[in-house]
């Protein structure tokens, strides 16, 4: 793997591609001492984070409601599809995600209304 990401994020996170399959694929997703990412929702995939390195929050908005989970080395977060969420970096992040299906590509993430101001650009693909 490589220091370069191979592609920005509809929120703004750098991605590391890692692996694929018919049904799911890895990547690794950094984002930067300081830095929050703009906040987002998925339309169609699942996707399950664990923190491999750094500190900081998420945000999460569901029906059940809005929480912030802190996010650090060993922590595991599932976002479903539909939900709204927002994170941010105390520390550089380093946070393996899967997601199922595969990242289908444009259009698939949608800009939310979030906690925190971003402080990134949207990535390709993201819709307003």
């Amino acid at each position: 793997m490589t220091d370069r990401p191979d592609e920005i994020a509809p929120d703004g996170s750098e991605v590391r591609f890692l692996a694929a399959t018919a049904t799911g694929s890895g990547a690794l997703f950094r984002l930067a001492t300081g830095a929050t990412a703009v906040a987002v929702r998925h339309r169609t995939v699942d996707e399950i984070w664990f923190v491999a390195a750094g500190r900081g929050e998420i945000w999460l908005s569901d029906d059940d409601g809005a929480r912030i989970v802190a996010l650090q080395p060993g922590a595991c977060v599932a976002i479903t599809c539909g939900t709204r969420f927002q994170f941010r970096a105390h520390e550089q992040l380093d946070v393996f995600g899967v997601t199922m299906p595969p990242w289908p590509g444009d259009g698939e993430a949608v800009r939310v209304d979030g906690p925190w101001s971003p402080t990134v650009p949207t990535g390709p693909g993201l819709v307003e």
